[in-house]
């Protein structure tokens, strides 16, 4: 049964089993819940969070919610509302239009807006803005235990956009959501920061503007990254757009891959550069498009030596660069393009394949690997999305399968 806590003109709050609330003091009669954390926890309770609700913070909320409420928080920002959640099943979500979430200097332990150490969590619809601490990687949201589901969020701004921390059962589901701007300047801060995980699956997700750091770095046991726009944009200057510095295993399916001129680091996608520590070291891409705008070239794909497995199929590598592939077993059959007219609008990272390009419908067909087909289902959508594909239509080379004028 899930309830709702309203706030009535009289300052009482009431439940729908019928007992009055008395604000500030939350007791029943004497055979009932005694407090008002006794009446969230006996059942899934929906609590209320904005200027007109009994919560103005959703701190507040954090402190007083049990295991499967959900906290609903009204547009509007919300400054140095900082948290720490341990709940199980925990839902949090803005409703009627994105609240706003600034640090102000202020960190939650020390280590960012939001920490998280919870069995299962799901964030919703909510922005994370200018997280800095002490230590320079504050982060908009700090995943330390548990599953964590975050949809269609924003991370602009800060030290890290999330960090999770090295809990090797932990895992972390990012779908819809926009990373922008995050990073120090260091190069060891990033817009996404995976730590030690058991499993970190992207989808249809926003990447963009990378502060000298990575737009996603992760050294999870297994990765899916899926339909997402990694992307520098024409004024970031990431390093690398993708990186699993220990390996392990890594399907990259759908995305868009761009890389700018003013890149601190040549590679696009960096494999096992800090050596390998993961049980299954496999790397498999399929259906990217890769584009390089370094005008001094690149490296599209660099695997260091020792992995396993190293497959690339049906990519479009656009721009200047090559390919370091140290595995064991390599497979390609890439498309690289040396001119972009075979795009729309290349420039404008438009990279629909023309209608009259002779890669249309052209791509392999993709072999499933340990129960995972490399045929994209999905192409990614901007801004921050994704529409199904026909399962049964023929594919180009790349990840846009929508065709231009």
């Amino acid at each position: 049964m899930r309830r709702t806590l309203r706030v009535l003109a009289w300052g009482l709050a009431f439940t729908t089993i019928g007992c009055p609330l008395e604000a500030g003091n939350a007791k029943t009669a004497a055979t009932g819940p005694r407090d008002l954390t006794e009446v969230v926890s006996r059942s899934s309770t929906v609590i209320q969070v904005g200027r007109a609700r009994t919560y103005k913070r959703i701190a507040e909320a954090a402190k007083i919610a049990r295991d499967g409420d959900t906290i609903e928080v009204d547009p509007g920002d919300y400054l140095g509302d900082v948290a720490v959640w341990t709940q199980r099943r925990i839902t949090v979500r803005g409703v009627g239009g994105r609240p706003t979430l600034f640090a102000t200097g202020l960190a939650a332990e020390a280590k960012g807006i939001w920490v998280v150490r919870t069995d299962d969590m799901l964030v919703e619809n909510l922005e994370f803005r200018d997280a800095k601490v002490i230590d320079r990687n504050g982060a908009g949201i700090r995943h330390e235990r548990g599953r964590l589901t975050v949809r269609g969020c924003a991370f602009r701004d800060n030290e890290n956009g999330i960090l999770a921390a090295n809990d090797g059962a932990a895992e972390l589901v990012i779908e819809n959501s926009e990373f922008e701007r995050n990073g120090t300047g260091d190069g060891y801060t990033h817009n996404l920061y995976a730590g030690s995980i058991a499993r970190l699956t992207v989808k249809g997700s926003w990447f963009h503007r990378g502060k000298v750091g990575h737009l996603l770095k992760s050294r999870a046991r297994e990765n899916h990254i899926l339909y997402n726009r990694l992307t520098d944009e024409f004024d970031g200057n990431a390093s690398y757009e993708l990186e699993f510095p220990n390996g392990g295993l890594a399907f990259v399916i759908g995305n868009l891959i761009q890389q700018s001129n003013a890149t601190e680091n040549p590679i696009i996608i960096a494999y096992g550069r800090e050596g390998y520590t993961a049980g299954t070291n496999e790397l498999y891409l399929s259906h990217n498009t890769i584009m390089n705008d370094r005008t001094e070239g690149g490296v599209f794909v660099h695997v260091e030596r020792g992995a396993a497995v190293a497959m690339l199929s049906n990519n479009i590598l656009v721009g200047p660069g090559t390919l370091n592939l140290g595995a064991a077993k390599v497979t390609r059959d890439d498309v690289t393009l040396t001119a972009w007219s075979d795009f729309v609008l290349a420039p404008r990272l438009d990279l629909r394949l023309k209608a009259s390009s002779p890669l249309v419908g052209r791509a392999n067909p993709a072999p499933v690997i340990r129960g995972m087909s490399l045929r994209p289902t999905a192409e990614y959508v901007q801004p921050a999305s994704t529409k199904a594909l026909r399962p049964d239509g023929r594919l180009s080379p790349g990840a846009v399968q929508s065709l231009g004028p």
